[in-house]
């Protein structure tokens, strides 16, 4: 707990919730309430270890201050995080109600484990970033956010099996994001592509007989499961100028699907797009 003043507001109480929560309380000495509630909002700060920090404004002294935040009666504790309020209450408030208020500003743990698997993988320790994710569904099986990320993951190590398990635990609203649904098309292909011939006999075929459609969509599969997306395209389109009709259009809408997996290149898709545009029109 400290005592703040209009100059120091911006180190003890700006700044400091970039990092942790503040709560402010604005007190006068002559304040029956607050008498009873800054004693236990101190309590709590060190109940709470150091997860949120208390600073106090005399309101008789920091006048300036006061009417800044407009405050009419006291005892009024603003909650300030990330530089700005973002609740307050008025009045004394019993230690259950305190603690209610200040555990919404606690940041949620499982939060803090994605974003800590996402620095880590950005910073290309896949180990570290796997074992934070794994600790985030387990703290909030329902974080969706945390399962896609792991299902990506998943997917760049080849194992199909666990990413199409981190995608079946999605909410209903998260499986329909594009993103989401994008990852079950490749789990799908990765998948299915265990049960199609081998890469050489689907060359040797196509080489064999430029109509083999058939060849050419297993071809393609297998370029998708390992994300060569030119490749995949190159036999798709061939599908598509061959027989539009073959498998109900199937050369086509593959296509559309390898253009949402491959979104992170556009160029590529746009360029395709303009192919597929010029065979079908």
């Amino acid at each position: 707990m400290i005592d703040t003043t209009l100059e120091n507001f911006q180190a003890d109480v700006i700044d400091a919730s970039m990092t942790q929560p503040v709560l402010v309380d604005f007190w006068a000495p002559w304040c029956g309430p607050c008498k009873s509630l800054t004693p236990l909002l101190e309590k709590l700060e060190q109940a709470y270890q150091g997860r949120f920090k208390l600073v106090k404004v005399n309101t008789d002294e920091q006048q300036e201050l006061a009417g800044h935040f407009r405050i009419k009666s006291i005892p009024t504790v603003y909650a300030m995080v990330g530089g700005r309020p973002v609740d307050q209450f008025q009045g004394a408030l019993p230690e259950g109600q305190l603690r209610e208020f200040i555990d919404r500003l606690m940041p949620n743990p499982a939060d803090i484990e994605l974003d800590a698997a996402i620095a880590a993988l950005q910073a290309g320790d896949r180990e570290t970033g796997v074992a934070h994710l794994k600790k985030a569904i387990a703290l909030d099986p329902a974080g969706d956010e945390a399962r896609l990320t792991y299902a990506q993951v998943l997917l760049e190590d080849d194992d199909a099996a666990a990413a199409q398990a981190q995608l079946a635990a999605l909410s209903p609203v998260a499986a329909q994001d594009p993103h989401a649904q994008a990852l079950a098309a490749r789990v799908k292909v990765m998948l299915e592509e265990n049960r199609l011939p081998a890469t050489p006999e689907l060359d040797a075929r196509i080489a064999a007989n430029p109509a083999d459609l058939q060849a050419r969509l297993d071809l393609a599969q297998h370029c998708i499961a390992h994300k060569a997306w030119e490749q995949a395209l190159e036999q798709l389109l061939e599908v598509v100028r061959i027989d539009r009709k073959f498998g109900d259009d199937i050369g086509r809408k593959t296509m559309l699907q390898v253009f949402d997996l491959a979104g992170a290149q556009p160029q590529l898709v746009a360029a395709w797009r303009r192919k597929l545009s010029s065979v079908l029109f």
